[in-house]
Formats: structure tokens, C-alpha cells, sequence
């Protein structure tokens, strides 16, 4: 039970902007609040978008950044927080910079690349960035099939070929690396692995095309509970949790993929209250 009179919890984003509100910032924010975390938000890039397009990406200035981060932990801090849509190699690297800087040791990396869209968030050549600048200074990164699979330079179709690209990803100095299997078939199967051992984290597949977000509400979960003092593997395992329960109480808004529902275990309470 979170008390009232007590000052939150605080957890960050480094990310982008979605103006359908289904993704991105906004869908991290949702999931902080849902958690009962103080959320922070460092814009990396303003997109126009909803759930069927991305029209138009603009990135936000290295330095404007920078400040962003700055001036967010000089002044209110953070006790957790997470990355997704960092586009250039520039933007990647300032991210690192002021993330080392200010010794933020609870980082979740969701390293965003595509749009649910089919749109590319991610610049070709900054997968080394990525890679080289990032992944060192996560404590979670949560890659999904199609992102692993241009991190570990391999082709996953196999339970072992999940393995391997996870040993590979946490070689480049990710502590944990959580492989989702959403893109995989069958139920979508979360493998987990610490450098030490691997925990498959079961799933159910829910039927729905709202979709959108997902990957960003399911790492921000993450990093809301390790803000709430969670240890990584509780953190992911009741991270997976919220979003299949976001998936199954979602709602259409759009004409493509509709976001999550983040806000599913309290709507049916505020509505009986004003019912």
C-alpha cells in the first residue's frame, strides 16, 4: 500500500515523444503513475504520430538534452530510470555521458528501433553507439526477437538460438538481458539471463490488436519497480505481469494498433466512485 503523506518514489525517461499518446514518454509516464512513481520525462525526439503512421520525427538538440538531464537530477533526482527511442549516435552517446555522469545505476535500456508501425526509430548507424555506449551502463536491457537479433548479429528462430544472442548481448556489459518472445510463436516466453543462469518467465498470449506501446510499458513497469526497491528479476516478473493485464483490459481508440490499457486496475474503481 503506497501512503499518501509519504513522497514517492522517482523514476525518469529518456525517450521520445508520441502524439497518439500510446507509446514512448506518454506510455511510460501512464505506467510510472500506475505504479504510484513520480515520473520525469527527457525528450530525445518529437514525433507526429497515431496508431496507424509515424509522420514526421524531430530530434531534440544534443545540448537541449543534456540540460534535460541535468536538470532533472540536480534538482529532483531519480531512483530508477529508463531509455527508448534514442535515434542518432549523438544522442546515444550525450545520453550516456550525463548517464554516467550523474551515477544512475538502475538503468533500463529498451532498445527501441522500429515503430509498431514498421516505421524506423533507430538510425543504422547507431546500433554501435548502442552497443558500445549504452548497453555497458545497463542494469536491464530489454530487447525484443527482431532487436536481439541485430544486437547479437545472429538469427533467433530457436529456444538456443535465444540463448546465445543473450549471452552475446550481456557480453557488451548489460547485466541482465531480458529476450521478449512477443515476435516468437506460441505463447510469448520472456527469457531472462544475468550472466549466470537463464529463468524463462512463461506468458499468455492475448488476443488484440492494441498493441502499441507495449515494449515501452513493459520496460518502464520495470523500472517503476525497481524504483519501489524491487530486485531486477521481481521487477521483471511483475513488469510482465502489468503488461498482460494491460493487454487484456486494452481498448480500441484508433484505426491500427491501439495502446495499452495502463490504467486498468484503477478505472473500474474511480468509475464505481463517481457511478
Amino acid at each position: 500500500m503506497i501512503d499518501p503523506n509519504t513522497a514517492p518514489k522517482k523514476a525518469m525517461t529518456i525517450a521520445g515523444s508520441d502524439s497518439g499518446g500510446g507509446a514512448g514518454i506518454q506510455a511510460d509516464l501512464k505506467t510510472f503513475a500506475a505504479h504510484g512513481v513520480y515520473g520525469t520525462s527527457i525528450l530525445t525526439a518529437v514525433t507526429a504520430q497515431n496508431t496507424v503512421e509515424v509522420l514526421a520525427i524531430a530530434e531534440v538538440p544534443e545540448e537541449v538534452i543534456a540540460l534535460e538531464i541535468d536538470g532533472v537530477m540536480g534538482d529532483i533526482g531519480a531512483d530508477a530510470a529508463k531509455t527508448g527511442m534514442l535515434s542518432s549516435p549523438s544522442i546515444i552517446e550525450t545520453v550516456a555521458d550525463r548517464v554516467e555522469a550523474w551515477g544512475i545505476h538502475n538503468l533500463v535500456v529498451d532498445p527501441v528501433m522500429v515503430a509498431k508501425s514498421g516505421d524506423r526509430l533507430l538510425h543504422e548507424n547507431a546500433v554501435a553507439s548502442l552497443r558500445g555506449k549504452l548497453l555497458p551502463l545497463a542494469m536491464i536491457v530489454t530487447p525484443n526477437i527482431p532487436e536481439a537479433e541485430v544486437l547479437a548479429e545472429m538469427t533467433i528462430d530457436t529456444e538456443e538460438a535465444m540463448r546465445e544472442a543473450a549471452r552475446r548481448i550481456q557480453a557488451e556489459g548489460a547485466k541482465i538481458v531480458v529476450i521478449k518472445g512477443g515476435h516468437s510463436e506460441g505463447a510469448p516466453s520472456d527469457l531472462v539471463f544475468d550472466g549466470g543462469e537463464f529463468t524463462l518467465l512463461p506468458g499468455e498470449r492475448i488476443d488484440t490488436r492494441n498493441t502499441h506501446g507495449t515494449g515501452c510499458t513493459f520496460s518502464a513497469a520495470i523500472t517503476a519497480n525497481l524504483a519501489l526497491g524491487l530486485e531486477p528479476l521481481a521487477a521483471i516478473e511483475r513488469a510482465k505481469t502489468y503488461i498482460t493485464e494491460a493487454l487484456r483490459h486494452s481498448y480500441a481508440i484508433g484505426e491500427g494498433h491501439s495502446p495499452v490499457n495502463h490504467f486498468y486496475a484503477l478505472w473500474p474503481n474511480l468509475r464505481a466512485a463517481t457511478s
